[in-house]
């Protein structure tokens, strides 16, 4: 079920929140023109921006898949003759039911199953070639991101490492820590994602990658090195 008015939704938590495109293309580090293309579904972000997009806006991935809360069903008093399958979000969730987000790039989110908790669940491809930023630039947001690659293969660049993961392969870093995907195999890469702690930290986390702020007074980290370079930009 391939997700709507992405574009749409983006716009409206703007405007919920008074914000004008270029206040918002300021903040991002982008043109007004990207921002206005993606809200009005003439082009699909790449997973940077969007990361940039909703954290700087402050809305959940759920909340811009349009996917609602459901409640979670009644035990039963008695167990049935035969096992039952509940069908509500809560419980079980088809395949062919998944929200999908199509990004730029040839990058896929398939939206899982999961109840009003603090993490993000995903199904995530990547086709060959595609790359969480198109501009090559490493992005930072708030929670904990955890990985595991169920095929193909798949490089991350976290900070100045640089890691290939291939299937069986998982892993957890601080989502504030400066990362980028890329698929550099003729193979599709899929495995599932789950970022901790996004939605809460999104007010009290410095500013995503990209995003207005001034130069630090000292570098005394990777971090600190990377988000010198991108004021430089």
């Amino acid at each position: 079920m391939v997700a709507e008015d992405i574009g749409g939704r983006l716009r409206m938590a703007r405007l919920q929140k008074g914000l004008s495109l270029r206040s918002v293309a300021s903040a991002l580090g982008v043109s007004a023109s990207l921002i206005s293309q993606v809200e009005t579904g003439k082009t699909q972000p790449s997973v940077s921006t969007l990361y940039a997009m909703v954290t700087y806006l402050g809305i959940s991935i759920d909340e811009l898949l349009g996917v609602t809360a459901a409640a979670a069903p009644a035990a039963e008093s008695a167990p049935s003759a035969a096992p039952s399958v509940t069908t509500g979000r809560a419980a079980v969730q088809r395949a062919e039911d998944n929200p999908v987000l199509e990004m730029e790039n040839g990058v896929r989110w398939e939206r899982l199953a999961a109840g009003e908790g603090p993490a993000d669940a995903l199904l995530v491809t990547y086709e060959p070639g595609a790359t969480s930023s198109v501009e090559g630039k490493l992005m930072r947001h708030a929670g904990v991101e955890y990985a595991y690659l169920l095929e193909g293969q798949l490089t991350v660049q976290i900070d100045f490492d640089t890691y290939t993961l291939r299937p069986g392969d998982s892993l957890h870093f601080d989502s504030v820590r400066p990362h980028l995907y890329l698929n550099r195999s003729d193979r599709i890469a899929r495995g599932i994602w789950f970022v901790v702690g996004r939605r809460e930290q999104n007010q009290s986390m410095p500013p995503a990658s990209g995003v207005g702020q001034a130069p630090p007074t000292s570098i005394g980290s990777a971090v600190d090195v990377l988000r010198a370079m991108d004021d430089l930009d």
